[in-house]
């Protein structure tokens, strides 16, 4: 397994606990936590890491964050990137296997 697809595996996985968190964490029952609402939190999350890899990067530029702090959020930012694109290519995906059946 190279390491990109260990890394993504290892991502993936952190993804569905924090997706099983956030449906436990809301206080309706679990039949009304929709997928979408779970999509739709991953999402931020991960709009939020970008966001913060952004801002690490352009504070290391102004001399204001370690590089350590730099590559950090840097890295987080692409797993999260990458993990996103992984999500929507199985959408994508599904959408087709389910387009291609037979009604």
């Amino acid at each position: 397994m190279s390491e990109i697809s260990a890394l993504s595996l290892s991502y993936g996985t952190k993804a569905v606990e924090r997706a099983t968190s956030f449906a436990q964490s809301t206080k309706v029952a679990s039949s009304d936590v929709s997928f979408g609402d779970v999509l739709k939190q991953l999402a931020n999350e991960g709009a939020d890491t970008i966001k913060n890899g952004e801002s690490a990067a352009i504070a290391g530029i102004h001399g204001q964050a370690s590089m350590l702090q730099v590559v950090d959020a840097v890295m987080a930012a692409e797993r999260s990137l990458q993990t996103m694109i992984a999500v929507r290519d199985k959408a994508v995906n599904a959408y087709q296997e389910i387009s291609k059946m037979a009604i």
